[in-house]
């Protein structure tokens, strides 16, 4: 312990029992957001506490305020998880994060060496969807700005697939090997898209890079889970209350969490599995699982409780008719659709799921949920539909959470009150949701949004139930159409 700031911590509060000066930076993190202190950070400290590693993180951001980093730094990197569960708080303060850089003060330059060093054998991955600067055929949108910007400079990037390059080219250049880059976010197949962007950058810069990068390096992909809602005024004074004190980079997230990897690196790797973690050969299965069921509900329940005037997923559960079609979507709408991983009774899940909703304690708002829908409808809704079309099987409540979607990217909810509507296409998305009659709103969403692969963008059937469950919502009410699909 280094900083003052703890020492009116509880008695209760648990403290990093190890020599944290024995450390080592053997990992960097792009992406020092609320997710990643509360999980890949969690395991790694409890692994230390275990005395079965020594790796530790350096912290990178590209982007946004020094504040935090610099705060945390001031606090000798230390700094508090509160799990929240429905009868009982647990609070510890996390020790496995040792190091920083921020573009804003390192300047690309500084951060390439950080990542770019003998000791560094991980480079790990939280930026939500639209860090990764992804076109909609799932490679590198080189029409990006920053995009085309780090291509002019490839040696002062400032995109994560840009930084990266950056930093696997200075290891070529050494003749070292390359780090592991492990994705994290809520992504399918993220190891695979990971490459595929890192892959394409590097072609339009260096054919001989590409090569070295395409048979040396490794992007094994993850399913990472816990609910981590964004820190409110509330959920500070709750930490606050549960630790003793007040910490500016604390976290207060569920009790449940989850982390399933490929175990696929170039070299060394904690082992995270003796934290809980899963090492495996195939992702895929548990990470279906997770986007379709787990934020598939998600979504339904964030778009259709927001517009009910629900502010939090425990609110909008507290609606008995939500309640019932948000588990009836993962067992009778996205189950179906799913291999599930070997020793998973995907019922059971769906019953887990809905009693991770429940807690009271999760203050998880809907309208964080619905940020960024563009990025997420695709894996979380439109697969599914895909798979019942072409199986000629129903999918009314997967229609109704897009139908909720094409009404809340309008930017207006079904009072005339206006929405804050947070996504990269929220400009577009909102002029084709202003047509004037269902048929057109939904028609040129399906068409002209981006959002929809083509299979689906022309499909008639699709865009009949679309419309169906528009004008369901917009005829009836959103409480009074969610409680029709009983």
């Amino acid at each position: 312990m280094t900083s003052d700031l703890f020492n009116a911590a509880k008695d209760t509060v648990k403290r990093p029992a190890y020599d944290r000066d024995k450390l080592t930076v053997r990992m960097c993190h792009i992406g020092f957001g609320a997710f990643h202190r509360a999980h890949q950070a969690v395991y790694t400290d409890q692994l230390i506490g275990m005395g079965k590693t020594d790796w530790a993180y350096r912290e990178i951001e590209l982007m946004g305020p020094t504040a935090l980093l610099d705060g945390l730094a001031e606090r000798g990197y230390l700094y508090t998880v509160v799990e929240n569960g429905a009868e009982a708080q647990d609070a510890r303060i996390v020790g496995s994060v040792i190091d920083h850089r921020h573009m804003a003060n390192a300047g690309p330059e500084g951060i390439i060496a950080a990542i770019s060093e003998d000791a560094i054998e991980l480079v790990s991955i939280t930026v939500t969807e639209k860090g990764y600067t992804l076109a909609a055929n799932g490679g590198l949108d080189f029409e990006n700005p920053m995009v085309k910007a780090d291509l002019a400079n490839p040696e002062a990037p400032r995109t994560v697939v840009g930084t990266l390059v950056a930093g696997l080219a200075r290891r070529k250049a050494e003749g070292k090997k390359p780090f592991t880059i492990l994705s994290c976010d809520n992504l399918p197949s993220n190891g695979h898209m990971t490459r595929r962007a890192v892959l394409d950058f590097a072609r339009a810069v260096d054919a001989d890079l590409a090569a070295w990068i395409e048979r040396e390096a490794r992007f094994p992909s993850t399913m990472v889970d816990r609910i981590v809602p964004a820190m409110t005024e509330e959920s500070h004074q709750v930490l606050a209350d549960c630790a003793g004190y007040a910490d500016p980079a604390g976290i207060v997230c569920e009790p449940f969490r989850q982390w399933v990897i490929e175990d696929d690196f170039v070299s060394g790797r904690p082992d995270w599995n003796l934290a809980g973690a899963t090492f495996t050969g195939d992702v895929l299965p548990y990470e279906n699982m997770k986007l379709r069921m787990l934020n598939g509900s998600h979504s339904f329940l964030a778009y259709l409780g927001y517009l009910g005037g629900y502010e939090t997923i425990a609110d909008t559960m507290g609606d008995a008719a939500y309640k019932k079609a948000a588990h009836d979507l993962m067992v009778k709408e996205q189950a179906p659709t799913l291999e599930a991983p070997e020793g998973v009774d995907l019922a059971d899940y769906a019953d887990a799921l809905i009693g991770r909703y429940c807690n009271p304690n999760i203050r998880h708002r809907t309208w964080q949920i619905a940020m960024d829908g563009s990025q997420k409808l695709p894996q979380r809704a439109l697969e599914s539909i895909a798979h019942h079309l072409k199986a000629g099987t129903p999918y009314p409540r997967l229609a109704l959470l897009v139908a909720g979607w094409m009404i809340y990217v309008s930017g207006i909810d079904l009072s005339g009150q206006p929405i804050d509507v947070r996504d990269p296409l929220a400009d577009r998305l909102k002029t084709l949701a202003s047509g004037d009659s269902a048929e057109a709103i939904v028609n040129d969403l399906m068409q002209k949004s981006g959002v929809f692969p083509e299979e689906l963008a022309t499909s008639a059937p699709l865009q009949a139930a679309l419309i169906e469950a528009y004008l369901s919502i917009r005829e009836k009410g959103v409480k009074a159409a969610v409680a029709s699909l009983a």
